[in-house]
């Protein structure tokens, strides 16, 4: 059986949650047991394709060289390369990382 819309007492556990997480009184690790059960059908942010250019332009923002760029995502140099030519399309955490570098800005992987 599946909830349509989480409960009162689930939405007060997330908001609690989520206030607490904010200022640091709850770590990550404790914040992120917070299952599926509790966040229902909430929209989850979507990873949108990402051009070379757009990734270029990240990584020089942040003064990093292809090598320290793929090291700061666990990538090959090689793999960041064939990416700013627009030879591949990232995938996966790749795209992940680099969505979420693209809207809060690159500091977050540093």
């Amino acid at each position: 059986m599946t909830k349509e819309t989480p409960s009162r007492l689930d939405e007060a556990i997330i908001e609690m949650a989520d206030d607490q997480r904010r200022p640091g009184i709850m770590d990550a690790a404790t914040h992120e047991k917070i299952t599926l059960r509790h966040l229902g059908k909430r929209p989850v942010g979507s990873a949108e394709p990402i051009s070379g250019e757009e990734i270029r332009g990240l990584r020089e923002q942040a003064h990093l060289s292809q090598a320290a760029f793929a090291r700061y995502l666990n990538l090959t140099v090689g793999y960041v390369s064939q990416l700013e030519r627009g030879t591949k399309q990232p995938r996966g955490p790749a795209l992940a990382l680099q969505n979420v570098m693209r809207r809060k800005g690159v500091g977050v992987i540093l």
